[in-house]
């Protein structure tokens, strides 16, 4: 009860004295819940028959005295059964299931961008926004999103199929400028992250595309001309196998 009020009250703030649209960065809307219809503690939620053997499986992996160590791969596992985003509901189903209270599961899922706490598409399309890819052209890949979806950083497309977020650094910068995308459309069960690398403005459109017709893309590379992170043309070094050291035993050298 005391929550729900000081909610209210803050929204009520909120309205007493609003912010333009502008300065309100999406991070600082990770930092406080505010219950909704679709979105409140008092909705029901466990995992499913299956995802419960998965939960057993993952606590297995820990000593029954520090269950809370799970926290994160039951977080993932949860947001994957959850449509790609997790639900005040979920989050404390976790930390029923190791024990903790539910501000030690809030802390990890606020703190991960890679945890959702709003909704987001079937098909989850992140842009690597690092330096490198920024110079490659990230941004006009952003762009090109946003304009063909008709949406708006971290909106949904009507048909709740898409949603357009920013990553820092996927860990590819060779192949930049690269986007990834997280494909719920299949629950946990067919749930996929897929790296989509050296990536053109026409060709991010032809993948949303394909995914919209139920299409996997080729993953990886979108240069023909590269195979994996080797440079155009082929390798122009390390052509052939290594020669050996002059002798295996170093001391006997």
């Amino acid at each position: 009860m005391l929550r729900r009020l000081a909610a209210q009250r803050f929204v009520e703030l909120r309205q007493a004295f609003p912010q333009p649209q502008a300065s309100r960065s999406f991070s600082t809307a990770l930092n406080y819940h505010l219950d909704s219809p679709d979105n409140n503690p008092d909705l029901p939620w466990e995992f499913s028959e299956k995802n419960k053997e998965k939960v057993k499986e993952i606590l297995s992996h820990y000593p029954s005295n520090y269950k809370q160590s799970a926290v994160i791969p039951l977080l993932d596992l949860a947001q994957q059964q959850h449509g790609g985003w997790l639900s005040v509901s979920a989050m404390n189903h976790v930390a029923k299931v190791i024990e903790v209270p539910p501000i030690r599961v809030y802390e990890v899922a606020t703190f991960y961008s890679m945890f959702n706490r709003t909704k987001v598409g079937k098909y989850h399309l992140l842009v690597c926004g690092t330096t490198p890819c920024m110079i490659r052209g990230s941004r006009e890949i952003e762009s090109a999103l946003l304009s063909h979806l008709g949406v708006k950083r971290n909106e949904v497309t009507k048909d709740g199929l898409f949603s357009v977020g920013e990553m820092e650094c996927m860990g590819s910068c060779v192949n930049a400028p690269m986007i990834t995308v997280a494909d719920y459309s299949n629950g946990s069960e067919g749930y996929t992250y897929n790296y989509y690398e050296d990536i053109t403005p026409k060709r991010v459109v032809e993948i949303v595309e394909a995914l919209r017709r139920g299409e996997k893309p080729p993953r990886g590379t979108q240069n023909a001309a590269r195979i994996n992170s080797g440079p155009e043309g082929g390798n122009t070094t390390l052509l052939g196998e290594p020669k050996p050291p002059p002798c295996r035993d170093l001391d006997a050298c």
